[in-house]
């Protein structure tokens, strides 16, 4: 089809603006659409106190390192620190939407309702304006680019909690936990920065975790620990995790040195929680760690391990599901799955012509690979990449050997190695034309 096809780009988050990026270096731009449901670019990373919108809260930072971040065309600026804050980022992500001519090419304040594939293999794009106003538009090919941290997975318990019930979705400021008894369920990367922030304002704050999670501090050897950790790719896996297990320990000592649960997998077994401020608050008594939550009685939290304490909210921090609420269940349905049967995490066995773009979860950052990701979709576009003839068997293998044996949960359905996927990604790009 060539040069003269129309493409769809849903979503102008990270992912987003470099996959219209690379569709425009493809020469495709006249024919390229961005549907984004917000006014500017940059997705949750754009900040909005309203809650019920997919942000981030008033003190984020990213948790990997600029120079893990950074798309490697266009550098973060040499005054940014190692962990840019959110605006930050959000200046960053503009710059490069309009350094590299994507801006114009979004629509803004627009929401796909429902994406349909019609009998000649097209996409059939239904679409709402600000005003409110239903359209129709069709494309040649479709790039899912909507993110999977956007809609909150809440945990269900037994019994019924009288105070405030909230998903960190939701958590913008710690200021309205002031003076409050708050408890923070979960051990990712979330809870640990809610906990802390809630802490600092807090009458108390506590915070439970069904089962024992590594963590990572932000920092190592006075370097970014995601540097240090990539530096190593050169070493074999299960030496590097073995490493990384026995430097985390003389650092930090065992979790329950900090009343923590021990984890029952590899440190790169799952997504590591990255925060060098929980162990410190839980070592001054400003967290108090809880195991996980057995039923709810009112403004009582009972614990598996017997334990029960009064709180005035809980916040949870229990990840997200992957959903694209514009097609229909029939068609794509990933919600609940702990893999995801995409072909370098992008393409699919039946449809040649539709591509996600960011769907994965490295220790490290999404930006550069889904830079990656679209560079591979849009030299397929243009004829010069065949993807394998035997795809389905390659996601088959894919699916069976990831790069770590990964904890079989839905937060892990995407997870992969930072170095080993770029290296995978990068090798693909070598067999286009």
């Amino acid at each position: 089809m060539g040069k003269d096809q129309r493409v769809c780009v849903i979503g102008a988050g990270p992912s987003g603006i470099t996959a219209a990026k690379n569709v425009i270096q493809g020469g495709m731009g006249d024919g390229l659409v961005v549907f984004e449901k917000n006014d500017q670019v940059g997705g949750n990373w754009v900040y909005n106190a309203r809650t019920g919108h997919s942000s981030v809260y008033e003190t984020t930072h990213i948790i990997s390192s600029k120079t893990l971040s950074q798309y490697e065309d266009f550098p973060m600026p040499e005054d940014y620190p190692h962990y840019p804050s959110h605006d930050q980022l959000r200046r960053y992500f503009q710059a490069y939407a309009d350094h590299f001519g994507v801006t114009g090419k979004i629509r803004f304040n627009t929401e796909v309702r429902h994406v349909g594939r019609e009998a000649d293999g097209r996409w059939k794009v239904e679409w709402r304006d600000a005003g409110g106003g239903a359209h129709v538009d069709h494309f040649d090919t479709l790039m899912v680019c909507n993110g999977h941290h956007w809609n909150p997975r809440m945990p269900e318990y037994p019994g019924h909690f009288d105070g405030e019930f909230i998903h960190s979705h939701d958590f913008k400021t710690a200021e309205p936990f002031r003076g409050k008894r708050v408890l923070v369920i979960g051990g990712g990367n979330s809870a640990a920065d809610v906990a802390v922030e809630t802490a600092r304002v807090s009458a108390r704050t506590c915070i439970s975790m069904r089962r024992g999670y590594w963590i990572l501090p932000k920092f190592m050897f006075g370097r970014p620990g995601d540097v240090v950790y990539d530096q190593t790719r050169w070493i074999p896996n299960w030496l590097r995790q073995w490493l990384l297990q026995a430097m985390i320990l003389l650092l930090q000592g065992s979790n329950q040195r900090y009343g923590l649960q021990k984890p029952e997998y590899g440190v790169l077994q799952a997504h590591p929680t990255l925060n060098s401020e929980l162990l410190y608050f839980i070592g001054h008594g400003e967290i108090h760690p809880r195991t996980g939550v057995a039923r709810l009685d009112g403004n009582t939290v009972h614990f598996t391990d017997g334990r029960a304490e009064e709180f005035d909210v809980i916040i949870a921090a229990t990840g997200y599901r992957t959903t694209f609420p514009f097609f229909d269940r029939d068609f794509i349905d990933w919600e609940d799955a702990t893999s995801i049967p995409l072909y370098r995490k992008m393409m699919h066995a039946e449809y040649r012509n539709l591509y996600f773009i960011g769907l994965f979860q490295p220790l490290g950052c999404i930006w550069p690979m889904a830079d990656f990701q679209a560079k591979l979709a849009v030299r397929e576009m243009l004829g010069r990449y065949q993807r394998p003839d035997d795809l389905a068997e390659r996601i088959r293998r894919e699916l069976e050997h990831p790069h770590y044996r990964f904890i079989k949960t839905a937060r892990h359905a995407v997870e992969v190695d930072y170095s080993q996927f770029r290296r995978e990604l990068l090798a693909e790009l070598d067999k286009a034309a």
